[in-house]
């Protein structure tokens, strides 16, 4: 492989392995929340054992969250110097607020939230909660604004700088809330944030279903079940919503994207695929079920009207084709199943008939990796599309600025060696962080919300249908 192929797979692995930690961080702090206000508000114990759980698992979160993302900034500038030297200026201000502001506020709460209980009252320990919670959101929202900046670029102007000797081009902001604000930072960050709660809101279903099957820590795995499905429920629904607005925008944005998405190859009225296997050399989709003129309705609002396909641009502005339609499909899949799960479990609410219902306790019990995986395909899905660009090209007052292509944007002294190495000891050590996550995250849930002598046995953690008795009250 070459060295551009390399770079960018290495790139894949640290960022898919790092975002797994900030959807859930985000999640679970919105479930915290909750959970401390209803503590608040009547004083039930249950309710502060609950937070503590809660805490535990949100906190390994945090602090792998945080390793893991150190790791691309110094990529940018190992692997990806040429495209580091074009996003300085831009990059520079957004990640510099992330720090100041959200790091900041986040960190300065955190050892509170952790280390706080009994220490301080309940009242400050929630909003200390609400604080971390808060931060980690304002942390997503420069993230979302530097990566939605290269999707739909605003707010700057190109100028040539001298590098070692060398001419390159450099965006240079003109317009600081242009560029957090450009056509794509709000509707993309939204949605993003909603994929995060949905995460969270699943994580709470997954553990709670776990001990329900046990028939241990019930009053707990009840009302944190209650709280988790409620947030599943409401931001599934509001995620179909921010998707189609997203889609639309980016129509009128990237519409070589789109294009992909829906493997539109000829520009006409197209259908939605629910599946299927798109052929670039045939330049159709082969053993799909398609929706007809269904994505010309979606996007103009009749079934008639053309969408732009790829034939409209040259082959070299084109991206590949399969990997951001099967991740799209992906995301929409599982979307509609979070949907129709969720509406299809208030029939169980009545009486409380979910927690006896066993076969759909199971189903949520793995519904968290649902949520992973659909967090998982959507950034794929944004990513792929957009090549063969790392800054798409955008209109600025009527007049074409420059983009930054993928292999434009790479280091001119890493060869292709050096980081195939990388990847290797990436993935070793990736691997090792992920056993030890999994291994502290089993711990916590096999000793429970409360130290009451009702752990969970190794020997019968994967078979949650044994009735371990005990704790029901808490």
């Amino acid at each position: 492989m070459d060295v551009e192929i390399l770079s960018r797979l290495q790139f894949a692995l640290t960022i898919m392995f790092h975002y797994l930690f900030p959807p859930l961080t985000i999640g679970l702090g919105m479930v915290m929340v909750i959970i401390e206000m209803m503590w608040l508000k009547s004083g039930d114990i249950t309710w502060k054992h609950a937070a503590r759980f809660w805490t535990r698992i949100f906190a390994i979160n945090f602090a792998l969250g945080v390793a893991t993302g150190i790791v691309m900034e110094f990529e940018f500038g190992t692997n990806w110097a040429a495209y580091s030297t074009f996003v300085g200026d831009v990059f520079g201000s957004a990640l510099a607020a992330e720090g100041i502001f959200a790091f900041f506020l986040e960190s300065g709460f955190l050892a509170v939230l952790v280390f706080g209980w009994d220490r301080v009252g309940p009242k400050f320990h929630c909003f200390s909660t609400i604080m971390v919670f808060l931060g980690s959101c304002f942390s997503a929202v420069w993230i979302v604004v530097a990566n939605s900046w290269q999707q739909t670029p605003a707010g700057y102007h190109i100028v040539e700088t001298m590098v070692n000797g060398v001419p390159m081009l450099r965006a240079e902001i003109t317009d600081f809330w242009d560029m957090v604000f450009n056509p794509s930072s709000t509707i993309r960050l939204t949605h993003t944030l909603i994929g995060c709660f949905i995460m969270g809101g699943f994580a709470s279903c997954s553990v709670s279903a776990f001990y329900l099957l046990k028939g241990i820590h019930e009053k707990f795995a009840k009302r944190s079940f209650l709280i988790g499905f409620t947030i599943a429920t409401v931001f599934s629904l509001a995620a179909l919503g921010t998707g189609h607005f997203q889609a639309v925008k980016v129509a009128t944005t990237q519409p070589a994207k789109l294009a992909a998405f829906e493997a539109v190859y000829e520009t006409k009225a197209a259908g939605i695929h629910l599946w299927g296997w798109p052929n670039s050399e045939t330049k159709t989709v082969e053993g799909g079920v398609e929706i007809p003129g269904l994505l010309s309705f979606l996007v103009h609002g009749n079934t008639t009207t053309p969408v732009t396909g790829l034939d409209a641009f040259p082959e070299e502005d084109r991206p590949n084709v399969w990997i951001p339609f099967q991740a799209f499909h992906i995301m929409v899949g599982f979307g509609t199943l979070f949907v129709m799960l969720t509406l299809g479990t208030l029939f169980y609410l009545k009486g409380s008939k979910i927690f006896r219902t066993r076969w759909l306790l199971r189903i949520y019990m793995f519904m968290f990796l649902g949520a992973i995986i659909t967090n998982q395909a959507g950034w794929i899905a944004a990513e792929t599309g957009r090549q063969p660009w790392v800054v798409y090209p955008s209109v600025q007052n009527g007049v074409e600025m420059a983009g930054l292509r993928t292999s434009d944007g790479l280091s001119d002294v890493v060869v292709a060696s050096q980081v195939a190495w990388s990847i290797a000891l990436f993935a070793l050590i990736y691997g090792l962080l992920f056993c030890i996550w999994v291994y502290v995250i089993k711990r916590i849930i096999q000793d429970g919300p409360i130290d009451d002598g009702v752990a969970i046995s190794r020997e019968s953690f994967f078979n949650p249908s044994g009735q371990r008795g005990a704790s029901k009250d808490v």
